[in-house]
């Protein structure tokens, strides 16, 4: 499966088709708009001083951040929020954030673990997965899209 899931893809998608992918570069400037909006202002987010006197390798992502990120491979596949009917997650790695112009990659994407049917909706069981230097940052990361059609 590729591109923007339609009424069309919806009725022939399957258990094991993947998502399209996401890459996305973070910022430290992204880390700060993130904490203003948030109002977790944790200086373990914006300071490498803070971060390694706890014990961090550097400056990390806020982990709701994190979980964000991956939540837009579900809306840019869906092309609608409101289908996303429930989203959970654990946190397992931290992503950490360089204080440069480039950041950190992380790589986004899901597979279709299920397809559970009701009379009057079908619903896709994705299981979402976001790296970072290759290894993967969110754990049992698992939601639930109600599909068009």
């Amino acid at each position: 499966m590729s591109g923007r899931l339609t009424a069309e893809s919806a009725a022939t998608l399957a258990k094991g088709d993947p998502l399209p992918t996401l890459e996305v570069q973070v910022t430290r400037a992204d880390l700060v708009r993130y904490a203003g909006a948030s109002g977790d202002l944790n200086p373990i987010h914006w300071s490498d001083r803070v971060a390694g006197a706890v014990g961090l390798p550097g400056v990390i992502a806020h982990g709701m951040f994190s979980m964000a990120l991956a939540g837009r491979v579900l809306t840019a596949w869906t092309g609608d929020p409101t289908a996303v009917r429930s989203y959970g997650t654990r946190f397992t790695r931290p992503v950490v954030v360089p204080d440069d112009d480039t950041g950190a990659t992380v790589e986004l994407g899901g597979t279709v673990a299920e397809i559970r049917e009701t009379e009057s909706v079908r619903v896709a069981v994705v299981d979402l997965k976001a790296v970072f230097e290759g290894r993967t940052v969110l754990g049992r990361a698992r939601a639930e899209v109600v599909l068009p059609g």
